[in-house]
């Protein structure tokens, strides 16, 4: 049976596209808003952060509850279920972000390793819901993907290199040269 990183191979290249994307911001370039209301760099990085450990915590994600608990504060919903309370995680310090990013990575790369397709179709309770794995995940990457995506128009915006998420679409895993291939 095929491990999932074999199948989800490309999404640990947009992890490292992602925390390169970050690293080297300035605290006046993570707080930038494009317009009132609208997230900044530094916290979209945060909230892809906190997103993953939200969700594979849910999950009973391998490794994950190392990292959970080192989240400063949780919140329990009306319906029984816990988030992160991503307001008490800073997100004006490109070093701290890259922590979590990498922390939030974690779970998600034993996961992979660790993994078959078959360990997808396994569920748990979710309040009224009966969640599988594979929802979960598709979940989790769809919002890495989404929110990068808006990390990638922010930098744009403040015309900040970014090669490897702007032209690169955060792809940096090349697939086999065509000679290697035969």
């Amino acid at each position: 049976m095929h491990k999932l990183a074999q199948i989800l191979q490309g999404w640990d290249g947009y992890q490292t596209s992602l925390l390169h994307g970050v690293t080297a911001l300035t605290s006046e370039q993570l707080c930038w808003r494009p317009a009132p209301g609208r997230r900044s760099l530094g916290e979209l990085a945060r909230h892809i952060s906190m997103g993953r450990i939200t969700w594979l915590s849910r999950m009973g994600a391998p490794g994950v509850d190392a990292v959970a608990q080192r989240v400063p504060r949780w919140v329990t919903e009306d319906d029984g279920t816990r988030r992160v309370a991503e307001e008490s995680v800073a997100c004006d310090d490109a070093a701290l972000l890259a922590e979590w990013l990498e922390l939030s990575w974690q779970p998600i790369q034993r996961l992979l390793e660790e993994w078959t397709v078959d360990d997808l179709f396994l569920t748990y309770p979710l309040a009224e819901y009966v969640v599988s794995r594979q929802w979960t995940l598709w979940r989790v990457m769809s919002h890495d993907i989404h929110h990068g995506g808006q990390m990638t128009t922010l930098l744009a915006l403040q015309n900040i290199d970014a090669f490897e998420l702007r032209d690169l679409g955060g792809h940096v895993i090349l697939p086999p040269l065509a000679d290697a291939a035969r």
